[in-house]
């Protein structure tokens, strides 16, 4: 599973023109199943996620969680994190999940998100989306399990 998050002052995803999640301050997690994931990398990339100490103390330190801040969390799928490029100048996306298996693997992540943290946020899977954000310092990291 890959997961990219990014630490925001305000994100928001837009499908059709119409707003379908936003936060203020928090994360934005653009996550991908890859075929041969489960549940347990679920878990796991939440579990990280929501533990990550990425947002600044008193002295200006990445020394807080996600929690710690009590900042929102925007959760988008997105199976492009699975291209490879290494063969040529179009990418593959065969070590994406096939699309059912992704689909669930999302929404677990979203459930898992949800039972431990009051304010997440999600886009639609498989929409086509516009992703609005304005990342925070920037901060930019990327996650695999």
């Amino acid at each position: 599973m890959i997961g990219l998050v990014q630490r925001v002052a305000e994100a928001r995803v837009e499908v059709g023109g119409q707003v379908v999640g936003r936060t203020g301050r928090g994360l934005l997690l653009l996550v991908c199943a890859e075929a041969g994931d489960s549940d347990a990398q679920a878990e796991r990339l939440v579990a990280k996620l929501l533990k990550l100490r990425i947002f600044g103390d008193e002295a200006g330190r990445m020394n807080r969680s996600l929690q710690d801040v009590a900042g929102g969390l925007l959760i988008v799928s997105q199976f492009t994190l699975a291209a490879d490029v290494s063969g040529g100048n179009r990418p593959s996306f065969s070590r994406a999940a096939p699309p059912g298996e992704g689909r669930r693997l999302y929404e677990k992540v979203v459930e898992l998100a949800r039972s431990q943290h009051p304010e997440v946020a999600t886009g639609i899977f498989g929409a086509d989306m516009q992703v609005h954000l304005v990342n925070d310092g920037p901060v930019t990291i990327p996650i695999r399990f």
